[in-house]
């Protein structure tokens, strides 16, 4: 009879994996250098280094128009918070208004 275990799968933060990108972009030491220290695959290293490379640019694209957006899409939950919350107080006033004199 045979036991197999099962591998949990590690998990990266995002944090991480930028920190291990930038080292390799900087190619003070080697891919092979980097994963062995890190305790990753070289390959899993490289991949990282070609996503930040492929993705630098779409921070600098997008990154002035993401602030307003965000700022944007706030505003609009707060007014919907605010419709709720008159229609809810409304709906009080009408329930309640028998009740208090």
């Amino acid at each position: 009879m045979k036991i197999t275990r099962k591998r949990t799968r590690r998990k990266f933060t995002g944090e991480f994996k930028a920190r291990v990108a930038v080292e390799a972009l900087k190619a003070q030491e080697t891919v092979n250098q980097i994963a062995a220290r890190h305790e990753l695959h070289p390959h899993q290293v490289a991949q990282w280094k070609k996503q930040l490379q492929q993705e630098a640019r779409l921070i600098f694209e997008a990154g002035a128009s993401s602030g307003g957006a965000a700022v944007e899409s706030h505003e609009v939950e707060l007014y919907e918070q605010i419709g709720r919350l008159k229609m809810e107080l409304e709906w009080l006033k009408k329930k309640l208004g028998g009740l208090v004199s």
